[in-house]
């Protein structure tokens, strides 16, 4: 589904980010995809897939090394 429409943002796109580039945080998303910086009507909607994707994540995702270490 297109979570904005002035950048042409899908929440495809934005689950890829998390999984892949580890964006966790609507700053981020800005940075990398521009959500909410024209008309800001896609805020909300971009925040709560954020959110859903963060939660999708393996707890181990975040910190690679540390089950090396234990």
């Amino acid at each position: 589904m297109y979570v904005c429409l002035c950048h042409n943002v899908t929440d495809t796109k934005i689950r890829h980010l998390v999984r892949t580039e580890g964006v966790s945080s609507m700053r981020e998303l800005r940075e990398h995809l521009g959500v909410a910086t024209q008309c800001g009507k896609c805020a909300q909607c971009a925040r709560h897939v954020l959110n859903e994707a963060l939660a999708d994540m393996p707890a181990d995702a975040g910190c690679p090394g540390m089950m090396a270490a234990a």
